[in-house]
């Protein structure tokens, strides 16, 4: 059901003035949880708020840290080299309409960037975002995450699974507030952003070191 739907809904009931003191209260009472979220957050911890509750993260497995070394790395070197922004990886707290996330891997444009103060700790959403999916994580991931991240005007979203080997790469239409349908890419297809200008890397660079050690080498060639 979409957000339309749901409103022309709720506008037929007759106790709609009901309804909405009860959702008022609730998120009154939500958005009071979230600023002692906030507040109990700090560097060591790896937490998100979640739709009111509070989603504490495991330390993750080798692959994932893998994934997260080449391609954070691989993209600070290139939006470095082409001065196209920032990239931020992992303790990046991005505050949207409800929730609060983590992502594994954002990047701001470099205007967007510019605007940041260096005491800064809550950021808005991001241009582009990198989800590394654990089985713990993958319902939301492909969930609520996807929708809220569209929703806020995110225009590239990566979900990487390290198990699978496979990226799906999600991308907004102009100014929609959903993602496209998934464009899912393997080994031996490359990947093309439309968020980071000029960024596009082979898919095995993610997976593997001597492919991601090809893919710096070809970036480094270019200057």
């Amino acid at each position: 059901m979409t957000a339309t739907t749901l409103s022309d809904e709720l506008l037929k009931r007759p106790d709609l003035p009901v309804v909405f003191q009860q959702i008022k209260i609730y998120l009154e009472d939500e958005a009071r949880r979230r600023q002692e979220f906030r507040q109990w957050l700090d560097e060591d911890k790896k937490a998100e708020f979640i739709n009111g509750e509070v989603v504490m993260h495991s330390p993750v497995k080798r692959r994932h840290i893998g994934v997260s070394r080449r391609l954070s790395g691989i993209l600070i070197l290139f939006t470095s080299l082409k001065k196209l922004g920032e990239i931020m990886v992992e303790k990046a707290l991005i505050g949207l309409t409800r929730n609060d996330y983590e992502p594994d891997i954002v990047y701001f444009s470099r205007e967007r960037a510019e605007a940041f103060e260096e005491e800064q700790m809550v950021f808005p959403a991001p241009d582009f975002v990198v989800e590394i999916l654990s089985k713990s994580t993958a319902k939301v991931d492909r969930g609520i995450k996807c929708d809220d991240y569209a929703a806020h005007g995110v225009r590239e979203y990566w979900i990487v699974d390290p198990a699978r080997q496979i990226l799906e790469q999600y991308l907004r239409a102009g100014n929609d507030t959903e993602f496209l349908p998934a464009n899912k890419l393997i080994f031996g297809h490359t990947v093309t952003s439309t968020a980071i200008p000029g960024f596009e890397i082979p898919v095995e660079a993610l997976f593997d070191d001597a492919a991601c050690a090809a893919a710096l080498q070809v970036l480094l060639a270019g200057e």
